[in-house]
């Protein structure tokens, strides 16, 4: 679902068809700012990349003059609307359907008083560029159009994987997807919530976007839905507590919370704040579900060491 930032901004993932007619969608990172009069996006949340990363592509509000559900223009387009904007139509798809009608809602208002005047010449210029996105080695090849004298810059032809994680394809994969290579044991299990977050490394503090899956006895983390082993399990039994972030107005990012083991304390950033209060929900409910009602990872270890006389007490 779109929400409000700390600068009260729209924001959302939603998947675009940035060569307009091709009907390959990416997934983009998406800022309504009626402040500053625009919707512009990101390969990924721009607190997610590089300080200084530019967006991928940019719209003015005033020359958008009606947005609208686009199931019947595009039947192979799950949850598409369209943004009309003079001489070129933006399809984009959302996540579901209340996803589908706050992004219209939250569109058609931003931009009710902004209709473009009638008579405005629509000059057309078309500019090739190769770049290297976000420092990697793959390459974009972006076309310019100048619209009512307002540049839009939209992808032409794209090469490799997106820093969000999107597929090279860049069909959109359903929500909430698992990972294909569970073996027998974890399929077995029953899978509570798995989805994308992003996280800070133990050593460097960088942030980077993982797959998560949460079980009835573990929380792991992948590099991504398609490998094969994950890059850590953190038993739910080693969990503390659970909660939304209180530092994140030090660390200045949305969506934030924390995971506290008896190890270390991880810090989750959720791409909203339902995703974000749907985890801690998530997590809190399999530890009861685990442990019984009120029985915290304090009191298990106190059990423990009651019941083994060999365990020094202190």
């Amino acid at each position: 679902m779109p929400y409000v930032d700390r600068q009260n901004r729209i924001c959302g993932f939603l998947d675009i068809e940035e060569m307009e007619s091709s009907g390959k969608f990416l997934r983009r990172y998406f800022i309504l700012d009626t402040l500053e009069g625009s919707l512009v996006w990101y390969m990924d949340n721009p607190q997610n990349l590089p300080e200084g990363t530019s967006y991928v592509g940019s719209l003015k509000l005033i020359y958008i003059s009606k947005v609208s559900d686009a199931t019947k223009l595009r039947p192979k387009a799950e949850f598409c609307f369209v943004i009309n904007a003079g001489m070129r139509k933006f399809y984009l798809q959302a996540n579901d359907k209340q996803d589908l009608v706050e992004w219209v809602s939250a569109l058609n208002n931003a931009t009710k008083i902004t209709v473009p005047k009638s008579g405005e010449q629509v000059a057309h210029n078309t500019a090739e560029a190769c770049v290297d996105t976000l420092g990697a080695a793959k390459q974009v090849s972006y076309k310019t159009e100048i619209i009512a004298g307002v540049p839009i810059i939209t992808t032409t032809q794209e090469k490799g994987e997106g820093q969000n994680g999107a597929d090279k394809s860049g069909m959109r994969k359903p929500p909430g997807q698992l990972p294909f290579y569970l073996s027998r044991s974890n399929q077995d299990q029953s899978v509570i919530k798995a989805g994308y977050c992003v996280k800070q490394g133990a050593v460097m503090k960088n942030w980077k976007r993982r797959y998560f899956l949460l079980d009835d006895n573990a929380l792991s983390y992948f590099k991504s839905d398609m490998e094969r082993e994950p890059l850590r399990i953190i038993p739910l039994k080693e969990v503390n507590k659970v909660q939304e972030c209180k530092q994140s107005d030090l660390m200045m990012r949305d969506n934030l919370f924390e995971l506290v083991t008896t190890s270390r304390t991880f810090y989750i950033q959720s791409d909203s704040p339902d995703e974000m209060h749907g985890w801690i929900k998530a997590i809190s409910g399999a530890i009861v579900a685990q442990r019984g009602p009120g029985r915290s990872a304090a009191s298990m270890r106190q059990a423990r060491r009651l019941s083994n006389p060999c365990i020094q007490r202190d």
